[in-house]
Formats: structure tokens, C-alpha cells, sequence
């Protein structure tokens, strides 16, 4: 997952449409969507459903994960898991408790080793 630093969602799909010399009105006529729509997302006044979000994505060669997280989202199932399962809850708790480069350690490696479960 990238680190957004000071990089937005909005500048993210910027970026990649213009790199793709995508007008935004092409790219807002592809999902039969209003241009002024497109560009309050990029520019960070709107954000997208996660749906919408998923298929920008898609057309634009973004890693979701990285828009979802830019986005402050975590995904309608991980909601929902995380009602399902309490400790879920705690463990994010918990990780929001460590100093942040321990917090920031322990994230990169639980999320190495789920990564290398889902590959497996």
C-alpha cells in the first residue's frame, strides 16, 4: 500500500488520467457521469462510492486498495467484519495505542504476512 503522505485520492486519479492523456470529460462520459462531478473528485470535494470508486480504478490502472485508503475507507466488508468480529475491533484498538513508528512497523508486517497468505 502506498503512503499518501500529503497526496490525495483526487490528485491520485488526476494524475493518472492526465498520464493517460484521458480528458476529464472522456473520462466522465465513460461512466455517463457529469465532468463537474469528476472534478470535484480530483480535487477532492466529493468522493466517490465505493462501486464508482472500484471502476475509476480499473479504467485508470489505479491499485484500489491505495484509493480506498486516500479515500479514508475501509470497504462495505470489512464494515461488516468488523461488527462480525469483535476482535477486529481490538486489534485496531490496540495498534492505535503503539507510538506511531511501532504502530507503523507492526502494520507493514501483519499486512506483509496477510498478503502472503492470500497468495498461497
Amino acid at each position: 500500500m502506498a503512503n499518501a503522505g500529503s497526496r490525495s485520492l483526487g490528485d491520485m486519479i488526476r494524475e493518472a488520467r492526465t498520464r493517460r492523456g484521458i480528458t476529464l470529460r472522456a473520462l466522465a462520459e465513460k461512466f455517463a457521469k457529469s465532468a463537474s462531478y469528476i472534478s470535484d473528485i480530483e480535487n477532492d470535494r466529493r468522493t466517490p462510492a465505493e462501486p464508482f470508486l472500484r471502476d475509476i480504478c480499473n479504467v485508470l490502472s489505479l491499485d484500489f486498495d491505495d484509493a480506498m485508503a486516500l479515500a479514508g475507507r475501509i470497504g462495505d466488508g470489512a464494515e461488516r467484519e468488523l461488527r462480525r468480529t469483535p476482535e477486529l475491533g481490538l486489534l485496531f484498538r490496540k495498534l492505535s495505542d503503539l507510538p506511531a513508528d511501532d504502530r507503523d512497523a507492526t502494520i507493514r508486517r501483519y499486512l506483509n504476512e496477510v498478503e502472503r497468505k492470500l497468495q498461497s
